[in-house]
């Protein structure tokens, strides 16, 4: 799966999403080129958040932790669509998601390659059987919010660099969800 995923095509944006065209997955990385993506956030009945490490020979990032899943939709595919079928490729499940907000990013690897996304975010809930697919994942745990925080701060470099920028707005987005259902 992850050849296959390494070769596809993403979507090229500008700074307001619109639709630029597509360049090879890899190449666009090399480049650095703006693209679509999405982060998908999970938590469980207890509101601890599923965390997973990728896999140790991930072309980048290898071996970190970071949210539920990430990747990038296909051309001409929903991207709530791709977040849902990625979600069940990488952990097992699939679960009703919620759009909660997007940014731009950018970073760059050691290895050359720079992320630049404009990332879609997506949160859920699920306190089910998780099932990831050991190609994507190495491993999976569940934490509070406090217990990330206190590890964010204290092992920064054991987190991916989108995570660094998403999981405080995440929070932020939990925290005013709660207010508004409440």
């Amino acid at each position: 799966m992850e050849n296959l995923v390494k070769n596809m095509d993403v979507v090229l944006v500008d700074a307001l999403d619109h639709e630029l065209g597509t360049m090879e997955k890899m190449a666009a990385h090399e480049q650095g080129v703006l693209h679509r993506a999405f982060s998908v956030f999970i938590f469980n009945a207890s509101g601890q958040m599923l965390l997973q490490q990728r896999a140790l020979d991930k072309y980048h990032s290898a071996g970190l932790w970071t949210n539920a899943c990430c990747s990038h939709p296909y051309p001409g595919e929903a991207v709530e669509e791709a977040a849902l079928r990625r979600l069940q490729e990488e952990m097992g499940f699939t679960t009703p998601l919620q759009k909660a907000f997007d940014f731009i990013y950018r970073a760059g690897f050691n290895n050359g390659l720079t992320e630049h996304e404009f990332d879609h975010v997506f949160v859920g809930e699920f306190s089910g059987l998780v099932n990831p697919d050991p190609v994507e994942v190495n491993e999976y745990c569940y934490l509070s919010i406090e217990e990330i925080e206190s590890s964010l701060q204290n092992h920064p470099t054991r987190y991916t660099a989108w995570f660094h920028l998403a999981f405080p707005r995440v929070k932020e987005w939990r925290k005013k969800s709660a207010v508004c259902i409440g």
